[in-house]
């Protein structure tokens, strides 16, 4: 069984706005390539498919869409992230499972990971990007996802998209 996640995709200008922001990346840090670029609402770990989609399809039928944004960077240990704004995003993370995991929901798009005992390795990065914005948009749609490792990293699927309502 995959392992299974659901997300927000930034759209492509959205993506090519941030990987213009980076520029050149230096090799300090492991960067994400912007094709796993995305927005996690909640983590299912290793479930079926069909079975997580049809729960998640329940959990999300009438629910509106978002507008969101990515901000300034941030750090956890070990991990370069965007900050992501959005007043009604954390409710929609909570209805796609976010409240059942044991820390509190934190919006974020990963950049990059790097040893956690070096955490000067992202200082740069964090001021290089504090005045980051990248345009609001609306997001219609939340993406079943699947994570699967290939040739030591992990390759991320659409397994099913569910729309949100525009209205």
């Amino acid at each position: 069984m995959p392992v299974l996640f659901s997300a927000l995709l930034p759209p492509e200008d959205v993506v090519a706005a941030i990987a213009a922001e980076l520029g050149a990346r230096d090799s300090g840090l492991r960067w994400e390539p912007p094709e796993r670029w995305h927005v996690t609402l909640a983590y299912y770990g290793q479930d079926d498919v069909g079975t997580r989609a049809a729960w998640l399809g329940e959990r999300l039928a009438g629910r509106r869409c978002v507008d969101v944004r990515l901000e300034k960077a941030a750090t956890f240990p070990g991990v370069l992230w965007l900050t992501v704004a959005g007043t009604e995003l954390t409710p929609l993370a909570n209805a796609a499972g976010a409240g059942a995991e044991p820390r509190p929901y934190r919006a974020h798009l990963t950049l990059a990971r790097f040893p956690r005992e070096e955490p000067g390795l992202a200082a740069r990065w964090t001021e290089r990007l504090a005045d980051f914005t990248s345009r609001w948009w609306p997001a219609t749609e939340v993406a079943l996802m699947t994570s699967e490792r290939e040739r030591g990293a992990p390759r991320y699927r659409v397994a099913r998209t569910f729309e949100l309502d525009r209205a």
